[in-house]
């Protein structure tokens, strides 16, 4: 029985920062977006080293880490031209 409601918080707050990620995504905040891929990255390893997540939890979101990255990939404001140059 152990952590069972712990891993159940864990999920859910993992959750919440890949919903901040896609809807800064879907809505052009770009700067947010990066910053919600590094927390979750950040949530991920400290839950892992702490026990509070699975194996098979920790694969499935380092797998949807992997993707925002890859999809976010040069997604910022700071490479962005401004239209007036």
């Amino acid at each position: 029985m152990y952590g069972f409601f712990k891993n159940g918080k864990v999920n859910k707050e993992l959750d919440e920062i890949i919903a901040q990620i896609e809807s800064n995504a879907a809505n052009n905040y770009k700067d947010a977006a990066q910053e919600a891929v590094v927390c979750l990255e950040k949530r991920i390893n400290e839950f892992w080293e702490n026990g509070q997540l699975s194996e098979k939890k920790k694969l499935e979101y380092e797998a949807r880490l992997t993707r925002y990255k890859r999809e976010l990939e040069g997604f910022t404001h700071k490479d962005q031209k401004p239209y007036w140059s």
